[in-house]
């Protein structure tokens, strides 16, 4: 697939008069595929903010090369209405004017484009048409993050930066909300999303990558990550009161044996493999956050 985000030995250093430079990004290398959904997970301070800003060129880069759609974010030449058309951010949070209703908001940032989406549509996409005529102030927070996204897509965006998007929602709406993630997706639109959700990862991303100190450890699906497929699979089971584990890399004949010593039905049995956040936490868990 052709790449909607080309990174090649990205890095980004702050100057900091009590501590010396720190080093934010140290040389990432990144690519993402046109139509996917891509996942960056990595701690607090791990970089990511600092990737992301710039890819939507809101921040300048020390080093590197980059391609968002074709164009240098950092070097438009003029060119910045043209891409801008092209791209849509949803921020963690927003302080837009809380007295507009959702259609005057979501009208108004329509006009930033040259060719937007019509704004009922919107709406009605992100599932808030009954609001229509509501004021910013009385949405629920589930709400609230429904007309960001609007705000994201109005202007029929080729490419969408989610930045920790369900930060505070519950369950229900959390699982809601990635509906219409995948749901763009299906219609065309490549996302790229930062969260510190591993389930939320797992459920929407193609691919995920994961930073720390500043540098990628490793891109890969979900399912792979951290050679989780070919981990050793957890086996346990009830005997005589007490719960008994073993791990091993042949899970069918463990249980094959198990139910021949037990005749039939194992009491309470689980089959495992590590979850992404175990993987997750393995693979950051040794290292000192420094970006």
């Amino acid at each position: 697939m052709q790449n909607a985000i080309k990174v090649r030995g990205l890095r980004k250093v702050y100057e900091d008069k009590k501590n010396g430079a720190k080093v934010a990004v140290d040389g990432i290398d990144l690519n993402v595929e046109t139509g996917e959904i891509f996942a960056i997970l990595g701690p607090n301070g791990a970089g990511k903010t600092t990737t992301v800003e710039i890819l939507e060129g809101y921040r300048d880069r020390d080093a590197g090369e980059v391609s968002v759609l074709g164009f240098d974010p950092g070097d438009l030449k003029g060119q910045d209405r043209t891409w801008r058309n092209q791209i849509g951010i949803v921020l963690q949070s927003t302080s837009d004017a809380e007295d507009l209703t959702v259609a005057e908001t979501v009208s108004h940032f329509a006009h930033y484009y040259s060719n937007p989406k019509d704004s009922e549509e919107v709406i009605a996409a992100v599932g808030l048409t009954d609001k229509t005529n509501a004021r910013i102030r009385t949405l629920s927070g589930g709400q609230r993050r429904r007309l960001d996204v609007a705000l994201g897509i109005v202007g029929g965006p080729k490419i969408l930066f989610l930045d920790e998007p369900t930060t505070g929602f519950d369950p229900e709406a959390r699982r809601t909300f990635w509906e219409l993630i995948k749901t763009l997706q299906i219609e065309g639109t490549t996302i790229l999303l930062t969260t510190h959700y591993l389930d939320e990862a797992e459920a929407l991303a193609n691919r995920v990558a994961v930073i720390n100190n500043g540098r990628i450890l490793e891109v890969a699906t979900p399912a792979n990550l951290g050679g989780r497929m070919n981990a050793k699979a957890r086996v346990a089971w009830m005997a005589n009161g007490r719960r008994e584990e073993i791990f091993t890399d042949s899970p069918t004949k463990e249980v094959a044996l198990l139910a021949k010593n037990f005749d039939g039905e194992i009491p309470e049995l689980v089959v495992s493999r590590p979850s992404l956040e175990e993987i997750y936490l393995t693979m950051i868990g040794d290292q000192e956050v420094s970006a």
